[in-house]
């Protein structure tokens, strides 16, 4: 069944955004989650349907239908994962390189969400209304190395909102082509969907969010550069699309740059994560180690 609260505003509220101000009293739901259930007409001001962009005039009474999660279709898998960390409220996994993170056409099994659904049963975030488990963030199919995952509703609204404000810390390590003439900079440049090929993202002015990546070398190899990278802001693949656009691809990313004999998919690593946690408040950072593809790659640029 859904579950029906109820806000009473006042003068302090007067010109809030109705969905800012709903996401800001009900903490088990996000701003885009309201937004949704606005659209679909669950949110009532004085007994009448509102849009998202409804402004709080200072006396309205509340009404929010937050409908029952529904269960996501995936079936849970005994999958190994490899888990940097776990305790009762999230979990930091490390993914391997050639794992999709979430169930999708042509990817209904094998998933990082399969493994969890298996390893975690009932205990994880449901937010947004769909019974899902909390995937705070993504890393592409063929990108290695560790994420986050909330176990309950509180602990995801909670990360989610310091990756919102850019206090989440994300690092990778990435091998580039070509030759790098500044040893460190940043790309900020918006990325928006192509609109030629909806598959891929690009740097566009329209309809596109801004995207900020910090970069400096850790080492050039001739033609070819190992990088290390940390995301301000958390866009589909931000990392692959800013350096595709400054004319350094990812290395063996045939979807941004090209394909190289001997490479399967690109060379970009998650290295290090950091937040702060939850419940204790104590902030948390965690590294993996380069993985094998990733060595192996940097021990043929060595020898060049």
């Amino acid at each position: 069944m859904s579950e029906i609260l109820v806000l009473q505003c006042n003068e302090e509220n007067i010109g809030t955004r109705i969905d800012k101000y709903i996401s800001e009293n009900i903490e088990k739901i996000t701003r885009s989650a309201v937004q949704t259930i606005i659209s679909a007409g669950r949110v009532l001001a004085d007994g009448k349907a509102v849009s998202k962009n409804y402004k709080i005039k200072g006396t309205e009474r509340i009404t929010v239908e937050i409908p029952e999660p529904q269960p996501m279709d995936a079936i849970p898998e005994n999958i190994p994962l490899d888990i940097v960390y776990e305790d009762e409220d999230l979990l930091v996994v490390n993914k391997p390189k050639g794992m999709v993170v979430h169930p999708a056409h042509g990817n209904y099994s094998g998933t990082l969400v399969n493994a969890l659904l298996y390893h975690c049963g009932d205990s994880l975030s449901g937010i947004n209304g769909i019974i899902r488990p909390g995937i705070v963030h993504r890393i592409d199919k063929n990108t290695s190395g560790l994420l986050i995952v909330a176990k309950n509703d509180k602990s995801h609204i909670n990360l989610a909102e310091q990756i919102k404000a850019h206090s989440f810390t994300r690092e990778y390590e990435a091998v580039a082509t070509g030759y790098f003439k500044e040893t460190e900079g940043t790309i900020d440049a918006p990325i928006g969907r192509n609109k030629n090929d909806r598959k891929k993202m690009c740097v566009t002015v329209e309809n596109s969010r801004n995207a900020v990546t910090h970069y400096s070398v850790i080492k050039q190899y001739g033609g070819y550069a190992h990088l290390r990278l940390r995301l301000e802001t958390g866009r589909t693949h931000q990392i692959r699309v800013h350096l595709a656009y400054i004319g350094h691809s990812v290395l063996g990313d045939d979807v941004y740059g090209k394909s190289y004999k001997g490479i399967d998919g690109q060379c970009l690593h998650a290295r290090k994560i950091g937040f702060i946690h939850p419940s204790t408040d104590e902030y948390m950072e965690f590294s993996s180690k380069l993985p094998d593809y990733f060595i192996s790659v940097i021990n043929k640029l060595e020898k060049m």
